[in-house]
């Protein structure tokens, strides 16, 4: 069977496009070290062709998001609250798009009163960290996310963690995908996405997805064509319900370009439908009415 379009697609990972996206790096400057860096207006550019992150004077960006998740099938988006745009989004669309909330454990009080009242106020899906962005950097393992864990227990959504090598140019041993190992020992109850790959340690990450059940894998920030082989190799085996779509729109990839290769990969009949939206619907309690 080819890549269905129909079955109303689930993207873990999507934005709105901006007039000015390089001041959504700014929390990450003091940290980058190198010339290039310095002057890129993404971090992790170097990765990336075309940039999709742009927005034509006038137009309505969450308009401009709506437009192409309709294009390709996509019917419910995961957006990062902070901004009016997001606001808006989930005001005017509550539909087609729900929130998830990033934080630094860095101020574990802090993090933990955020995570709260956005669940509260905003009904957040699901808590997202990235342990190298972080300032100083925490390993995932690290007794600051211990509380935030926790915390998401409590709320029962998911935590969606940065696995493998950072893209911008960060040292990344606290995304080591061995240390998931430690965290799901501790919280058996606690559900985990990785995402942005994990690679070069993507055999591990199968290997600790068949050993803990609570930890899940999404595709977010990887061309398709680029999908490790490993994690395509254990969706069809035994991770048919472990493994997820997640875009990188507007980020660093165009919807266009994912959905031109998305039927390439040889994902076998009967994990389709899982990957592009029945384990998303499960692991973040989506509902089955949207």
């Amino acid at each position: 069977m080819a890549m269905p379009r129909d079955v109303g697609i689930v993207d873990l990972m999507i934005g709105f496009p901006s007039a000015d996206a390089r001041r959504h790096y700014d929390f990450m400057q003091s940290q980058l070290r190198d010339a290039e860096s310095q002057g890129m207006e993404f971090p992790a550019e170097y990765m990336f062709k075309q940039v999709p992150n742009r927005l034509e004077e006038g137009a309505d960006p969450v308009a401009v998001t709506l437009a192409e998740m309709d294009r390709h099938g996509i019917t419910i988006g995961l957006v990062g609250l902070g901004g009016k745009r997001t606001a808006q989004a989930l005001k005017e669309h509550p539909d087609r798009f729900v929130a998830s909330l990033e934080i630094d454990p860095n101020d574990i009080t802090g993090a933990v009163r955020s995570i709260r009242r956005a669940h509260d106020e905003h009904g957040i899906k699901a808590v997202t960290t990235f342990p190298a962005g972080c300032n100083p950097q925490v390993a995932v393992s690290d007794r600051r996310y211990y509380p935030i864990y926790q915390t998401c227990i409590d709320l029962d959504i998911p935590i969606i963690a940065n696995a493998g090598i950072a893209g911008p140019r960060l040292p990344s041993a606290c995304q080591d995908v061995m240390h998931f190992d430690q965290v799901c020992y501790d919280f058996p109850e606690l559900r985990i996405v990785m995402r942005h790959g994990a690679e070069p340690w993507e055999a591990l990450a199968v290997k600790l997805m068949l050993k803990w059940p609570g930890l899940h894998y999404m595709t977010s920030a990887f061309a398709p064509k680029y999908y490790p082989r490993a994690v395509i190799d254990y969706a069809n085996t035994r991770g048919a319900d472990k493994v997820m779509y997640a875009g990188y729109y507007p980020m660093g990839l165009s919807l266009e370009r994912i959905f031109s290769e998305l039927p390439d990969v040889p994902l076998r009949d009967h994990v389709w439908p899982k990957f592009l939206r029945d384990n998303a619907m499960r692991v973040f309690k989506l509902g089955n009415d949207v």
